[in-house]
């Protein structure tokens, strides 16, 4: 008996070994310049979709809405296809490291000298070029154009006083940009209709011109990664409850991708007995926070006590309400949900050092037991 326990404890460990496995290279593969982070330009966001969408098949999940895993829509958005020049007192600057645009800039191509506004602002005379300086830099999304051109500067790099600038900045507003939000399932084997979802987003920033983009590993690809892990897992063992897992487009520019489904649900809101929303999962030195935990006490006490039997995360923290990720519009429309996001590690985020190099994915084993063991706990 001793040995049938020890040869089932290999297997385990086994399935999840692979499972980190696998993770890794859904990492570093999203993070690749094909996919030009998942984004804007060079079609990254629906290159995404298509690669997430074979896993699916792969994995053998079948579309939520029994015909296409996609559900589309669309949005405006302020993107930089092509030139992105800058140079500042005759310096060159590097791309996202020395500066970057701010998302909603217009097109600029001029050479201007600057008048000081304030201790951090330089402005032209027409104020069309705004020089704003920062202790980070980290970027966004924006679904409006300006009619200026604002560039921020990394205080830290460069320690002259701004006097002229020569820039070369192509903006292009989108109107209608079309993309779409990803939806498959396990159906249940006692309770189809009763469903568990596991969420993600797998958008992130783009490109920042032609040569340069944020690879965005731990955002979102690490929780793309875990969803996609999960998903094999689930395939491979049904559930009482069908699990649906939903990524979604449109994150980094407002939660839209969410908030569509939501306004559109495939399935009716309130068959979902809970959902788990994952972001940020690539590291977890220092544990994890889940937000909702003290809105939906019960669960935020189950999932404890699992983790202190399995002993997996180090620390898990409590947080409040927030609209931080995908969860929030579910949580709008009273659909019982936690976001969890991972603590200590690298701090990159929303700059072009997020990595797949310098992402751990230490605790995504941890987090992986750790959610199935609370959709078994949710569905008994």
């Amino acid at each position: 008996m001793k040995n049938l326990f020890f040869i089932l404890f290999l297997l385990s460990a086994n399935i999840f070994a692979q499972d980190i496995s696998y993770n890794k290279k859904i990492v570093d593969t999203l993070t690749s310049p094909f996919f030009w982070g998942r984004g804007y330009t060079n079609n990254g966001m629906q290159k995404a979709a298509i690669y997430i969408v074979n896993e699916f098949k792969t994995a053998g999940l079948k579309p939520l809405n029994k015909k296409s895993y996609f559900q589309r829509f669309s949005y405006s958005a302020n993107t930089f296809p092509g030139k992105m020049e800058v140079i500042l007192n005759d310096k060159k600057l590097l791309t996202a490291i020395d500066y970057i645009i701010a998302p909603g800039s217009q097109s600029a191509k001029k050479s201007v000298q600057l008048n000081k506004l304030d201790s951090v602002t330089y402005v032209d005379e027409n104020s069309e070029i705004i020089i704003s300086l920062k202790k980070k830099l980290t970027w966004s999304a924006e679904q409006m154009q300006q009619k200026n051109t604002i560039i921020e500067l990394d205080k830290n790099l460069f320690t002259e006083t701004p006097k002229n600038i020569k820039v070369n900045i192509e903006a292009k507003f989108i109107k209608k940009f079309e993309t779409s939000n990803i939806a498959a399932m396990v159906v249940g084997t006692q309770v189809p209709d009763s469903f568990i979802f596991i969420t993600a987003h797998y958008d992130h920033l783009g490109g920042m011109g032609s040569q340069t983009y944020f690879p965005g590993a731990n955002d979102n690809a690490s929780g793309v990664a875990l969803l996609l892990s999960l998903a094999k897992y689930y395939a491979a063992h049904p559930q009482k409850y069908s699990i649906a897992f939903l990524l979604f487009a449109g994150e980094e520019i407002g939660l839209l991708g969410s908030k569509y489904y939501t306004e559109h649900p495939i399935v009716p809101l309130n068959k979902i007995r809970f959902l788990t929303n994952t972001d940020l999962a690539g590291t977890g030195i220092d544990g994890i926070t889940i937000v909702n935990a003290t809105i939906f006490t019960k669960e935020f006490a189950l999932i404890n006590i699992i983790n202190d039997e399995e002993k997996l995360i180090t620390k898990i923290n409590a947080r409040g309400k927030a609209a931080n990720s995908d969860h929030y519009w579910f949580t709008e429309k009273a659909v019982p949900s936690f976001f969890f996001y991972t603590l200590g590690g690298i701090t990159a985020y929303h700059d072009v050092y997020d990595v797949a190099a310098t992402l751990p994915l230490n605790e995504q084993a941890d987090l992986q037991k750790l959610i199935i063991k609370f959709n078994e706990a949710l569905q008994n």
